[in-house]
């Protein structure tokens, strides 16, 4: 899953660091149990300029505006014109044309000191969505009963090409140390549990994985990460045999989960899956293969294909 270790009671997360696969970029927030309680250091806004192009290099028409709206996003304190621009790397009237857009549709506004941030409507029609997904409704108790009889996350994510991305969590009630995932956030497929599990119904043949890896060699967060299509074969093969996926630490160092399909839309095909992501000294993994049953018996109707 998407995580890092949060120290909650004024204790600082370690910052997100960002990973290059291929030509594509993707910022993660990530820490460990040892670094948790090192000091914070945010990433610069310039680190990950948004990279949308049309016609070549030229951002053009909507896909500005649109390229505006993201950069945004990076910026929840908001963000001068001028340090807009320079992300952007367009000219500022230009990118003072597409705030105006934003504007006037309620996508965008400027704080009291004429910083620039996402607006009002944008965050409404986002949370309204969110809410509104017929799987977040029936899976997010289920997530609750998982996240109280363990005290460790409980995430749903899907699959999104070579990602999971994460449509739910819900943290333990107690303890002063929890994960930094987040509703929206990305971790690659092959080194987490929940991608694993979802694979694992797609690529059925070494010849698949193979072809799904491509000529782009995948992310390896940890050296307990399956990077090869020999490794991530036999994996999605014992996947298939068990009817659950593991993750021993291969996304985050100290960090563990078991993860099983979600059959929410489809009778044949999961719609997503539901993990419990648990910190490895606090909860071991042969603790959650000893409960799989019960994490089993949790998804009710959702844990078969649809009749």
């Amino acid at each position: 899953m998407d995580v890092g270790v949060a120290v909650l009671s004024r204790v600082p997360l370690r910052a997100a660091k960002v990973h290059r696969w291929g030509s594509f970029r993707y910022s993660v927030q990530r820490s460990t149990i040892r670094n948790a309680m090192q000091h914070t250091q945010r990433l610069p806004a310039s680190a990950a300029p948004v990279t949308d192009r049309a016609e070549g290099d030229r951002l053009v028409g909507s896909d500005r505006v649109l390229a505006v709206l993201k950069e945004l996003a990076r910026h929840p304190d908001g963000v001068a014109l001028d340090e807009l621009t320079r992300a952007m790397g367009s000219p500022k009237p230009t990118v003072h044309r597409a705030l105006a857009a934003l504007r006037r549709a309620g996508l965008a506004g400027q704080d009291s000191g004429g910083r620039y941030l996402l607006g009002d409507e944008f965050l409404r029609m986002a949370f309204a969505h969110h809410e509104a997904r017929p799987e977040h409704v029936r899976v997010r108790p289920l997530l609750e009963t998982l996240a109280a009889r363990f005290g460790e996350t409980a995430h749903y994510a899907v699959l999104d090409g070579r990602e999971v991305v994460h449509r739910a969590k819900v943290d333990p009630p107690t303890g002063a140390v929890r994960l930094t995932s987040t509703v929206g956030g990305r971790n690659p497929a092959h080194a987490t549990g929940v991608g694993k599990v979802l694979l694992a119904h797609e690529l059925g043949t070494l010849d698949a994985v193979r072809r799904w890896i491509g000529e782009v060699p995948p992310v390896c967060p940890t050296p307990r990460t399956l990077c090869t299509a020999e490794e991530l074969h036999r994996e999605l093969r014992a996947t298939r045999r068990r009817g659950y996926a593991l993750d021993d630490q291969e996304n985050e160092l100290g960090v563990n989960c078991l993860a099983l399909p979600v059959y929410g839309t489809s009778a044949a095909v999961p719609s997503g899956a539901v993990s419990v992501s648990a910190l490895a000294y606090r909860t071991p993994l042969r603790t959650l293969v000893d409960a799989v049953e019960e994490i089993r018996d949790a998804l009710g109707p959702l844990k078969e294909p649809l009749r």
